[in-house]
């Protein structure tokens, strides 16, 4: 079984209770809120406000990914929200051992993410630490882009790194997850599947996560 973490980006903002409700009635495992701040990537999206009202209405757990400069400054914060996972990137955190040590300090799972360009060498020496690995198959910054077809590679070096190892990590892809990406990437080695738009705008939204846990 494939894990599902829908993308709140992709939701209506206008009718955000009633999408958050299908999220609550689906068979998705986690939601998945990606936070901008138009320093780190070329867009922002919402901050604190948007993820106490979320939290407090969403009965899924909380999979925060920080697209942020130095998010260690708010992990506290994140804790006093309920979230299960907090996911830094890799490139936006100078002291990236201490930023996970801190999260685990405040109850929370730990998850790294990395850009497109960024190898996953650079997880060697931290990869037995972390809970998750997201692998971004599409610039951050914006949803509805198409899928990087280097990923699906990435993923099985990674998936290697993970069983040599003896690391517990779980492989999360975020961007252009589809009909069509998400079995080959399931192949390759992905653990959790974030999707938004392929979500969100489908005719059944339900129908999809129920498809896509399948895989």
């Amino acid at each position: 079984m494939t894990l599902v973490s829908p993308s709140l980006l992709a939701a209506d903002f206008l009718h955000l209770d009633r999408d958050i409700q299908m999220i609550n009635r689906s068979e998705a495992d986690w939601l998945h809120l990606d936070v901008m701040d138009g320093s780190f990537v070329p867009n922002i999206s919402f901050g604190f406000p948007v993820l106490e009202a979320v939290a407090g209405a969403c009965r899924k757990p909380l999979d925060v990914h920080y697209m942020i400069e130095r998010p260690e400054r708010y992990i506290q914060q994140t804790a006093r929200l309920g979230a299960m996972m907090m996911n830094v990137h890799q490139e936006a955190t100078l002291h990236l051992h201490r930023t996970v040590q801190e999260i685990h300090d405040a109850g929370m799972k730990a998850g790294v993410t990395l850009n497109p360009s960024t190898p996953v060498s650079v997880l060697e020496d931290i990869i037995g630490d972390v809970d998750m690995v997201l692998l971004m198959s599409v610039n951050p910054g914006f949803g509805g882009q198409a899928f990087i077809e280097n990923t699906i590679g990435k993923v099985k070096r990674l998936r290697q790194m993970i069983d040599q190892t003896g690391s517990k990590a779980l492989i999360e892809v975020d961007g252009g997850v589809q009909a069509e990406t998400a079995p080959r990437l399931v192949a390759a080695g992905v653990d959790v599947l974030v999707s938004g738009s392929y979500v969100f705008k489908a005719q059944d939204p339900e129908q999809i996560i129920r498809e896509l846990r399948a895989l």
